[in-house]
C-alpha cells in the first residue's frame, strides 16, 4: 500500500520533470538547427492527415497522403468541400482532377510539398533581413511542437511562424505574418500520422478518369539557363537574381523569360513576354501572393511572389532592358 502511494505521488513529479527537461532541450537548440532539421523532414517524411488552410477569410479542408521513396515525391490531395477536386502527384508531374469538368490538368511543380509552398531550406542564410527566434513549446494535432518565429527587418517581406514537431521537426502549422503582426495565411494539420506505412492504393485517383479530357498546362523549358539583358534597377534590399531560363507557356509559341529573385526565404518570379492588346496592367492578389504587371519596351513584365504588394510592384516597375 505504501509503495502504491509512493508511485501515485511520484508520477506527477516525474511528468513535470520530463516536460521541463524537454522544454529546456528545445530552448537550448539553435534556431538554424531546427530549420535544418525541418528541411530534411519535409524532404524525407511520409505522412497522412487532414490539413486546414485559411486565407482571404475562407477555410479549406484537405485530405493529404504524402510519401517519399528514393527521393521521388508521391502525393494525393483531396478537397473536402464537395467539389471532388483531387491532386495526384508523381515527382514533378501533377494531375489536377476536376470531376465537374470531366478534365485532368497536367502541370509541373517543383515544390517539395503541395501543402507548404514556402518554407526555408537548409541552405538558407537569412543574413541581415530576418531574425529567427525560438518562442517556446505548444501543441498541434495532438503532438508537442516548438514554435520558430522568423521576423523580417523591413516591410518588403513577410514574417513566418512555424510550429515544428518536437520529435521529428516536421512542420505541423505555418503562418504567413503581415506588417500588423496578424496571419495573412495559415496552414495547420488537424490530424496527422507521421512515418507510418502508406498503401500505394491511397495515392490512386478516387474516381475513374479514363474518359476525362486531358489538358497539358506544363510550360516547356527551352533552356534551363539563359542570358538575359533584363535587370531591375532598384531591387529591394537583400534580393538578388538566382536563375534565368526560358519557357514556352501553355497556349503560346513565344518564349517567355523567367527571372527568379530571392532574399534566401522570399522568392519573386518575373515573367517577361511580348505585349499584346489583351494584356492588363496593375496589381492582383490571392492570400499572401501578390503580382504586378506593367508594359516595358513593348514587353509585358509580371512580378509575382509570396511577398507584400509593394515588393512585386517595385521589382516590376524597375525592370529595364539593357
Amino acid at each position: 500500500m505504501r509503495l502504491h502511494s509512493a508511485k501515485v505521488l511520484l508520477w506527477p513529479v516525474l511528468a513535470v520533470t520530463l516536460l521541463s527537461c524537454s522544454a529546456a532541450v528545445a530552448q537550448r537548440a539553435d534556431p538554424d538547427e531546427w530549420l535544418n532539421r525541418m528541411s530534411a523532414a519535409v524532404q524525407q517524411t511520409s505522412y497522412a492527415g487532414t490539413v486546414v488552410r485559411i486565407r482571404d477569410g475562407k477555410v479549406e479542408a484537405l485530405k493529404v497522403v504524402h510519401t517519399v521513396s528514393d527521393g521521388i515525391v508521391r502525393e494525393k490531395v483531396v478537397a473536402q468541400d464537395g467539389n471532388g477536386l483531387e491532386i495526384i502527384r508523381h515527382g514533378n508531374e501533377v494531375h489536377c482532377i476536376l470531376p465537374d469538368r470531366k478534365s485532368v490538368l497536367v502541370e509541373e511543380w517543383n515544390d517539395q510539398s503541395t501543402v507548404f509552398s514556402t518554407l526555408p531550406t537548409s541552405q538558407v542564410r537569412f543574413g541581415s533581413e530576418y531574425d529567427v527566434i525560438l518562442k517556446g513549446e505548444d501543441s498541434v494535432a495532438g503532438r508537442r511542437t516548438v514554435l520558430v518565429a522568423i521576423k523580417p527587418h523591413d516591410e518588403y517581406r513577410y514574417g513566418h511562424r512555424i510550429w515544428l514537431d518536437l520529435e521529428t521537426a516536421f512542420p505541423l502549422q505555418t503562418q504567413l505574418i503581415g506588417e500588423d503582426g496578424q496571419p495573412i495565411e495559415q496552414v495547420k494539420f488537424a490530424d496527422i500520422s507521421l512515418n507510418k506505412p502508406i498503401d500505394m492504393e491511397m495515392l490512386a485517383p478516387s474516381i475513374d478518369i479514363d474518359a476525362f479530357r486531358w489538358v497539358n498546362q506544363a510550360p516547356r523549358h527551352v533552356n534551363h539557363e539563359i542570358e538575359s539583358s533584363w535587370r531591375s534597377s532598384e531591387l529591394p534590399r537583400g534580393f538578388r537574381p538566382i536563375a534565368t531560363h526560358g519557357e514556352i507557356m501553355p497556349g503560346s509559341d513565344e518564349v517567355t523569360t523567367h527571372i527568379l529573385y530571392s532574399d534566401g526565404l522570399a522568392d519573386v518570379s518575373v515573367f517577361i513576354a511580348k505585349a499584346d492588346g489583351k494584356m492588363s496592367s496593375g496589381p492582383s492578389s490571392v492570400g499572401g501572393s501578390n503580382s504586378f504587371s506593367v508594359v516595358v519596351d513593348g514587353h509585358r513584365v509580371t512580378a509575382v511572389g509570396e511577398v507584400p504588394s509593394m515588393t512585386v510592384e517595385q521589382i516590376a516597375t524597375t525592370m529595364t532592358l539593357r
